[in-house]
C-alpha cells in the first residue's frame, strides 16, 4: 500500500539520512535524527513522548509530521513450547500475523509482507482468503519492533520473511525493511541472518543477488520436478522449475551464499523414491541443503502428514543420494503457528 499525500510517513519506514534531512528542513540539529532511531530501535519507543531527551517543541513537531504508535493486537497465543503468535489488526482493519520462535538463548521472529497471499499453494492456509495489499516497511518493521519487546528474555537474533504473503511480491518494502533491520543504527541485525522465503518469483531472485546484501534464501520448492510442483504450486506454471534452479544457481554465485529448499513431506505426495532421485540429479553440485516440513493440516485441503517412520526413511534416502536434509521440527501447532492459519481462522469468524 502506498501512502497518500494526505497521510503522514510512518516513521519506521524512515531511513536515517531522509530523517536527517527532514530534520534539517525543519530547522533542527540532524543529530536529532539518531536520536529518534535509538528510541526507536534500540529502546522500543512506540510514542513521540517518550523520547525525553527531545525538546518538547521538537516532539510537537514529529507528531505533526509523521506516524508513531504502538500496532493493535486482535489476539494473541502462548505454545506450550514456548512459542507467541500475534495476530495485528492494521489501520484499515487488515489483518497479519507474526510469530516469535525462541530457542534457550535466542528468538527468532516469523513476518508477514502481505495481507493474503496471490499465489494459491496447495497446502497453505495463507492464500485461502486471498491477496489484500502489500504491507509498508513501517509495518513490517511495527511486527518486528513488537516482537523484540515481546521476547526480552530471548533477545532477537533472527528474522525470516515466511509469514502471510510471498515477500518477493512485495519487493521495495521488503528490501527498504530489510534494510533498517541491517543498518547498525537500526536493528543491526546482520544480513545472514535473515531468511527471505519465497515460492520462487525468478526475475525478483536475480535482483536480489544485485543489492550487495549476503541475505539467506529459501525455495519454497515442495516438489521434485514440474509435474509434481504444479499439482501444489501454481507458480511453477509461470517459473518453471529448471528456470527457478537455474536462478538459484545465479544466486548462489553472486552471494556465495547456501540456499535452503523448503520441502513439505505429503504422504503418498512428495515422500517417495521416485522423488529422491529426481532431487539428486536437480541438486547435483549446488551448494544448498534441504528443509523437510511435515505437513500441518488444513482443513480445506485433504493431505495427509507421513508417519515418523516414513520422514525419517525419506530424510535417510536423501542424505544416500548426497543431499543434507534436516526435518523441521514443528512449532506452535496448538496455537495455529503455520503460514496463515491465524488469519485464516479470523476470517472465517469474522462477519
Amino acid at each position: 500500500m502506498t501512502l497518500s499525500a494526505a497521510q503522514n510517513p510512518d516513521i519506521r519506514g524512515v531511513f536515517l539520512k531522509e530523517l536527517e534531512d527532514s530534520f534539517r528542513e525543519m530547522g533542527e540539529k540532524s543529530f536529532r535524527a539518531r536520536q529518534v532511531f535509538d528510541w526507536i530501535y534500540k529502546k522500543g519507543a512506540s510514542d513521540f513522548d517518550a523520547m525525553k531527551n527531545l525538546p518538547p517543541e521538537l516532539r510537537t513537531k514529529l507528531k505533526e509530521k509523521f506516524l508513531l504508535s504502538p500496532p493493535q493486537i486482535a489476539t494473541e497465543h502462548h505454545s506450550i513450547d514456548g512459542t507467541k503468535k500475534f495476530l495485528f489488526s492494521m489501520a484499515d482493519r487488515e489483518k497479519v500475523e507474526t510469530v516469535i520462535i525462541p530457542t534457550n538463548t535466542r528468538a527468532t521472529v516469523c513476518v508477514s509482507t502481505q495481507a493474503g497471499c496471490k499465489f494459491g499453494c496447495k497446502f497453505c492456509a495463507s492464500g485461502i482468503g486471498g491477496w489484500t495489499r502489500n504491507l509498508t516497511a513501517a509495518e513490517i518493521l511495527s511486527e518486528i519492533l513488537y516482537a523484540k519487546a515481546k521476547s526480552n528474555t530471548h533477545p532477537l537474533s533472527h528474522i525470516v520473511f515466511m509469514g502471510t504473503g510471498e515477500p518477493l511480491d512485495n519487493y521495495d518494502n521488503l528490501m527498504r525493511a530489510i534494510r533498517l533491520i541491517n543498518a547498525p543504527e537500526g536493528l543491526g541485525i546482520a544480513a545472514r541472518r535473515i531468511t527471505v522465503s519465497t515460492c520462487g518469483v525468478i526475475p525478483k531472485i536475480l535482483q536480489m543477488a544485485t543489492e550487495g546484501l549476503q541475505i539467506e534464501l529459501a525455495i519454497s520448492l515442495h516438489g521434485y520436478n514440474d509435474e509434481s510442483r504444479k499439482v501444489l504450486m501454481p507458480v511453477n506454471k509461470k517459473y518453471p522449475m529448471n528456470e527457478l534452479i537455474s536462478a538459484c544457481r545465479e544466486y548462489i554465485k553472486a552471494t556465495k551464499r547456501q540456499i535452503t529448499f523448503e520441502y513439505i513431506l505429503i504422504k503418498d505426495v512428495t515422500c517417495s523414491p521416485e522423488a529422491v532421485r529426481e532431487l539428486s540429479v536437480l541438486f547435483k553440485g549446488m551448494i544448498c541443503k534441504m528443509n523437510l516440513i511435515p505437513y500441518n493440516p488444513v482443513s480445506e485441503f485433504d493431505h495427509k502428514t507421513p508417519s515418523r517412520q516414513e520422514m525419517l526413511d525419506f530424510q535417510e534416502s536423501l542424505e544416500r543420494a548426497g543431499i543434507h536434509a534436516t526435518i523441521r521440527t514443528p512449532r506452535g501447532r496448538d496455537v495455529a503457528a503455520a503460514c496463515g492459519q491465524l488469519r485464516h481462522e479470523q476470517q472465517k469468524v469474522s462477519p
